[in-house]
């Protein structure tokens, strides 16, 4: 199942992730090597949140990302939510859906 991790980014957001933008990043692609963390980045226009993609078995893969990000930790985050996103079309779709 993949779930899509949304984040709320405090106004200061640009201006104090440099400090913990390493750190962030680690935690990402230790994630993508263990095959759960598929895609993330910035919503731009404004710059105000986050999209991150998860293949996992349960949503615990993202809360734990959560609780170890320190983004989450050092006050950047200032909210976030879970989805499951129930994915149909594409190569890495869960439960393809073909056209007749």
């Amino acid at each position: 199942m993949h779930y899509a991790l949304f984040y709320d980014y405090a106004p200061d957001y640009l201006a104090r992730r440099a400090e913990f933008r390493n750190a962030h990043l680690k935690l990402a692609w230790a994630s993508h090597a263990r095959g759960e963390f598929q895609l993330g980045g910035v919503l731009a226009e404004p710059v105000d949140g986050a999209l991150l993609v998860f293949r996992a078995e349960t949503p615990q893969v993202v809360e734990d990302f959560v609780k170890a990000d320190p983004y989450v930790a050092n006050g950047l985050v200032t909210g976030w939510r879970i989805r499951p996103w129930m994915t149909v079309a594409g190569s890495g779709a869960d439960q393809p859906v073909y056209p007749d």
